[in-house]
């Protein structure tokens, strides 16, 4: 050991300082959390996205600019704004200077969710090309960088274009590889901007997106109609709620602080729920079990305080405890103002009060009437973790606050040969396994009982530790690991009909995915290549020769273990499992996984990956109840 030790020398020399820029780009993940390739929601090209975006929102919530145009082509991302335009004599700074902007200035800018001096300066530093030019009153300024260096700083010139700002910037492919854009992820990005600014006006590459009730437009594209009683909406300043109840399991909330989408809640949240609580139990008089008043609950809070405190620089978790400096405790504000005007609104809207009252007392029934099943399922859950290891668990967990939640990720895979070849590849503190047996149940149609019934969806949930809501989930994603056959297949439509009957809000939240394993592998003496499709398999050919020896992987079983790490780790492919927000759940199951259909043969033949040879009879299988 002392040997080892004198070799680690530690002198004045070890000591480095870095420059501003080249600290975000040794350690991004101080600045947007997780790089990745844009496959998920919080993905790094996202954060720098919201960051160009966020200063235009700002410019607008103080009443200057009620536009946004925002173009993307290929990679590049150009945004303008209507704003007052950032001063000329600072734009360099502004964009390329670290703690440099207007927003130290409460008077300049209010209740902004930018307070630190470094959103456009990350996205700067991590980008290949940045463009920033602004427009103020008759005249105009351009600078240029690239990799956050500044390499041309235009003259003041004069100009006719409106006040505001113009910024373009390409993700840099050396730190963000592999990256796209996802449309979906974008479109509900833009939405939620809608929401939270009523009268503001977005366009995405030509697309509209306005909203001019805010929350309440926002709860009418989620529930589709699917409502115990009319959305209860009501707003004050700086504080607006919206709340119903849907016919669906679980808990959904949508959460914002300063025009900013807070995904894990944070003191707002957890104060709105209360407050809820409160109302309920107030008005009716009755000390109701808080699950059956948040069972089926849909709900929307959004705030706006002076410099709010987040967990971390993505801002995604409120950690402010007042609504400002030496103000007042932002929880009680929060609760006093949810319980007086969900109470005002049931003394006004009777019919209202009667359909909440009806609901609490359904889920009051069906909680009584599941206790003993839940119970027992619970015992098994424990027994079966134990002594039969379904559940190969990791170190770290997404409900925990480790710095490394966000990687946290479970296969569920199918079979011994395919469990034991990822668990013996994994990363052990990020990485766990849960390995089913067998197909799962068809369990479209059928109630929650089912869950605590069946053996595999009882360990599987408790494995998740979503029993209570996704809350308490233990992974940050959800990966379904089967093989790139019609069984596999199968048994992913299975798993997806789960999630989406009685979870769906683990889709919706984006932490469903389909893990991508190569189908082939090609090598000669000297180079392996692994293919993921046909196009894949004849440029290895191409690279490597006709005479490269060609393995056709059938399942995952037959990848060793060391091959396997390449696959689950820095170079892993995962599908999000995406949900169009007009998507009805409970019709696309009925299409998917209820009686055949000739429409829905239709589709498996055009849509599904499958061998050319697959004969028909075996394609229908796909679908069918198991």
């Amino acid at each position: 050991m002392a040997t080892k030790a004198a070799k680690n020398t530690y002198s004045e020399d070890s000591i480095k300082t870095l420059h501003w820029r080249d600290h975000i780009r040794t350690r991004p993940g101080m600045y947007i959390g997780k790089l990745g390739d844009g496959k998920a929601p919080d993905d790094g090209i996202y954060i720098l996205f919201k960051e160009i975006i966020d200063n235009g929102i700002d410019e607008f919530i103080m009443g200057a600019g009620k536009e946004i145009r925002i173009d993307i082509e290929g990679h590049t991302v150009t945004v303008r704004d209507f704003g007052r335009g950032i001063p000329l004599g600072k734009l360099v700074d502004c964009v390329g200077k670290i703690n440099t902007g207007g927003k130290y200035d409460s008077e300049a800018f209010q209740k902004s969710v930018g307070l630190n001096g470094i959103g456009s300066k990350a996205t700067n530093a991590l980008s290949a090309s940045f463009f920033a030019q602004s427009f103020r009153d008759g005249k105009s300024r351009e600078a240029e960088f690239k990799y956050g260096k500044l390499i041309r700083q235009g003259n003041e010139t004069s100009t006719k274009e409106p006040n505001g700002t113009l910024i373009s910037f390409t993700p840099d492919p050396e730190i963000f590889q592999n990256y796209n854009w996802i449309r979906e992820y974008l479109d509900e990005k833009m939405w939620m901007y809608a929401y939270l600014n009523p009268g503001l006006v977005l366009y995405l590459n030509g697309t509209k997106y306005f909203s001019r009730n805010g929350l309440h437009d926002l709860l009418v594209k989620e529930v589709n109609n699917n409502t115990v009683y009319p959305i209860v909406h009501f707003k004050d300043n700086d504080i607006e709620a919206a709340i119903t109840h849907c016919n669906q399991p679980g808990e959904e909330y949508y959460s914002f602080v300063n025009g900013q989408y807070t995904t894990d809640g944070g003191t707002h949240l957890a104060a709105f729920r209360e407050g809820v609580l409160k109302a309920c139990k107030e008005f009716f008089n009755k000390d109701f079990n808080p699950h059956d008043i948040r069972s089926s609950i849909i709900g929307c809070i959004a705030i706006r305080i002076q410099e709010p405190v987040f967990e971390s620089q993505t801002k995604t978790k409120l950690g402010s405890i007042t609504t400002e400096p030496n103000g007042p405790s932002l929880k009680m504000w929060i609760i006093d103002f949810v319980r007086k005007h969900f109470i005002d609104h049931l003394y006004k809207n009777k019919e209202v009060a009667q359909a909440l009252l009806s609901k609490i007392q359904r889920n009051e029934r069906e909680r009584k009437d599941m206790a003993g099943v839940r119970k027992l399922a619970n015992e098994r859950a424990k027994k079966a973790n134990v002594h039969n290891k379904k559940l190969r668990d990791c170190k770290v967990h997404y409900n925990t606050k480790d710095s490394k939640r966000s990687e946290t990720m479970i296969f569920i895979t199918e079979g011994d040969s395919a469990s034991g070849s990822i668990t013996k590849s994994r990363h052990v503190s990020t990485q766990a396994v849960f390995g089913l047996k067998g197909k799962p149940l068809n369990c479209f149609g059928m109630k929650k009982k089912v869950v605590y019934e069946n053996e595999e969806f009882n360990l599987l949930q408790h494995a998740l530790n979503i029993e209570e809501g996704i809350e308490g989930l233990r992974y940050n994603k959800i990966i379904i690991a089967t093989d790139a056959d019609v069984d596999g297949a199968h048994i992913r439509l299975l798993l997806l009909t789960f999630f989406l009957q009685f979870f769906p809000e683990l889709v919706r939240r984006g932490h469903v995915f389909i893990l991508q394993t190569p189908l082939f592998r090609v090598r000669n003496k000297k180079e392996t290549h692994y293919c993921y499709d046909e196009s894949e398999k004849i440029s290895a050919l191409t690279k490597l020769g006709k005479t490269a020896e060609i393995t056709r992987f059938k399942g995952l079983g037959e990848i060793s273990p060391s091959e396997f790490e390449d696959f689950i780790g820095e170079n892993i492919r995962l599908e999000p499992v995406l949900l169009e927000s007009k998507t009805q759940i409970k019709d696309m199951l009925r299409y998917y996984m209820g009686k055949n259909s000739p429409e829905r043969k239709a589709f498996l033949i055009d849509n599904l990956r499958i061998e050319e040879d697959v004969p028909l009879e075996e394609l229908e299988t796909v679908s069918e109840a198991a």
